[in-house]
């Protein structure tokens, strides 16, 4: 009797760890999946070693909008993954002049931005030259346009590439709380 209940416990255990692991794994490889920012590209909205969540999920039934922040596979380095931010769309003409970008002809108002920071252009988008974004591509930038690796050096990223949208800061704990994506007027 008291071997068929430790059988049976053994059983039910075993049962609750293989449905956990599988639930698990539903949710990390579809739904949610954690990330560690590196750098401090994204200052200062984001910090260096802050950990978040990144919906998978959402651009399988819509469209990245501008202002999404994004985990993505950067095209000059394919094993790693960035957080950015979404400001230009597919068949937006983009370009930057004195210190701001422009979208469609249109100032670009950053209000998530402090009021000083001063947009360069860089190797694939310089000063006061003009890009069309192809369709299924995206023109990404960090927060923190100086010391950032962003669309302005190596060009567009594909749709194909993006992991998902930064949805939730979960580490350290005075950062928690969900991710507020910017909102843009022109």
């Amino acid at each position: 009797m008291f071997l068929k209940r430790l059988g049976d416990l053994f059983l039910d255990l075993l049962e609750v760890f293989v449905t956990s692991f599988a639930v698990f794994l539903f949710i990390y490889l579809l739904v949610l999946q954690p990330h560690k920012i590196k750098g401090n590209s994204m200052e200062p909205n984001f910090h260096d070693g802050e950990y978040l969540l990144t919906n998978k999920l959402v651009y399988r039934f819509g469209k990245p909008q501008r202002g999404d922040i994004i985990v993505f596979k950067p095209p000059v380095a394919q094993e790693e993954e960035y957080i950015k931010r979404i400001i230009g769309l597919p068949e937006d003409v983009i370009s930057i002049h004195d210190g701001r970008f422009y979208i469609n002809g249109i100032v670009l108002q950053e209000d998530y931005l402090p009021q000083e920071i001063v947009t360069k252009g860089k190797v694939f988008l310089e000063n006061n030259a003009e890009k069309t974004i192809p369709q299924g591509k995206y023109f990404v930038v960090g927060d923190n346009r100086e010391y950032s690796s962003d669309s302005r050096y190596w060009g567009f990223i594909n749709k194909s590439d993006i992991n998902g949208k930064a949805w939730f800061i979960y580490w350290p704990p005075k950062s928690m709380g969900f991710i507020k994506h910017g909102t843009f007027t022109s």
